[in-house]
């Protein structure tokens, strides 16, 4: 699935937001959309991301192409209950919690490992990120519902020997400029 006109719009406003940031490696999602958003990002001499084909989102089985109302007729259970349901292994013929992080997890220790004390970029999805902090932040993934994580959103984590910070979550930078 690609980009919404808006999604391109949104795409655009975080590159003016990215170029302001030095990063010593990109690792992207393989999937159309995450291309899309890093497209007007990498057109300004950028070196083009690390496609790490584990970083895709989370298979959500039967709910695939559902939306939340769809979901709730079809299966009886509330979307906005997904990550529970991942966690139980509840949604049919889905991923697992287990099993996503056990694909994920490898990717974010090869970024680390390959980048200690630099900045990098990770281009993923929603799902992909909350993975990423319930590993990085050690809380379990339906703890992460807490969080909002919009599309074109930027969030910003340091790791330090003593601690892990989150420093910005779910950052907007389209949300002024396209109100």
């Amino acid at each position: 699935m690609g980009l919404s006109p808006r999604g391109h719009e949104q795409a655009a406003a975080l590159a003016g937001c990215l170029r302001r940031k030095a990063v010593s490696a990109i690792y992207a999602s393989p999937m159309k959309r995450v291309q899309q958003t890093l497209a007007p990002w990498l057109v300004n001499g950028v070196r083009g991301p690390v496609v790490l084909p584990d970083l895709r989102e989370v298979d959500f089985g039967d709910w695939t192409g559902l939306d939340f109302r769809e979901v709730h007729a079809r299966f009886g259970v509330s979307a906005w209950e997904w990550l529970d349901q991942l966690e139980s292994g509840a949604m049919p013929n889905a991923e697992t919690a287990v099993t996503f992080r056990a694909r994920v997890e490898p990717c974010l220790r090869q970024v680390i490992r390959e980048h200690p004390g630099q900045q990098v970029a990770i281009a993923c999805h929603g799902g992909v990120i909350r993975m990423i902090l319930a590993i990085l932040l050690a809380m379990p993934l339906p703890r992460t519902g807490a969080f909002q994580i919009e599309y074109a959103s930027l969030t910003q984590v340091a790791l330090r020997p003593e601690q892990t910070e989150l420093q910005l979550l779910n950052f907007t930078p389209w949300r002024e400029i396209l109100s």
